[in-house]
């Protein structure tokens, strides 16, 4: 389903390359101290920035070079990345078409997605008449009506409190089970790769130095760096 061979990035002074297997329907949990590389080997896969060489298959096609748009992903970040002059309504529409000229099958779409994440009762109002908890709700109904099969998530439940991201965290895993969808998640919660992960990936000085099973992500894993991150407080399994 994603695979990335040799992916080479350099910006000013650091050096991140990347070597990565993701199967289809996996859900995978990028793990790693801060700086390690996570959002950086994210926005490669999204095509935010490119690599200056290596490989970026997705469906069996090398997607180096594409724009964002033209990738087989859903992306939701950090920041939600609504548009302040357009409604809950048309935000969650955008996923569907850029023009807004939706069929009667994409407004129920964009409905339905709405109920599902908890804003149906906030349509009409703008971004700016929103918490941050509802502002995250609408990018993530976003993400759900579009039909990308592989969804790349960079800590975007990181700012809500812990009951409400333990509710989004269990949408999405619904969904993705479901659909049969294939995530990327960045996170620094181990709670959160117990409650949606498969797999994970262990981040560190640029590198993917472990990808594997998460029934495998324990203190006493091999690598004694990943020891050391489990062992730092940064959550617990």
């Amino acid at each position: 389903m994603l695979a990335l061979d040799n992916v080479l990035y350099e910006y000013q002074n650091e050096h991140f390359c990347f070597d990565l297997r993701v199967t289809a329907g996996a859900r995978v949990a990028l793990l790693g101290p801060s700086g390690a590389g996570k959002s950086t080997l994210l926005a490669l896969m999204a095509g935010f920035i490119e690599p200056s060489r290596g490989r970026i298959v997705a469906n069996q096609r090398d997607v180096v070079g594409l724009p964002p748009y033209q990738r087989p992903f859903a992306m939701l970040f950090q920041e939600h990345n609504l548009f302040a002059h357009l409604s809950v309504f048309d935000n969650i529409a955008l996923g569907l078409s850029p023009s807004l000229k939706l069929s009667i099958d994409q407004r129920q779409q964009v409905v339905d997605a709405a109920k599902q994440v908890g804003v149906s009762e906030l349509m009409e109002r703008l971004p700016e008449q929103l918490s941050g908890g509802q502002r995250q709700r609408v990018a993530l109904a976003r993400c759900f009506v579009q039909s990308h099969p592989i969804w790349l998530f960079d800590e975007p439940f990181s700012a809500l409190d812990p009951i409400l991201r333990e509710d989004m965290l269990a949408l999405v895993n619904k969904l993705a089970i479901e659909r049969e969808i294939t995530l990327v998640m960045v996170t620094h919660h181990l709670s959160d790769v117990k409650a949606i992960a498969t797999d994970f990936a262990y981040i560190d000085q640029g590198h993917v130095e472990v990808s594997d099973k998460v029934g495998n992500l324990t203190e006493q894993h091999g690598n004694p760096r990943l020891q050391a991150f489990i062992r730092a407080g940064l959550g617990q399994l």
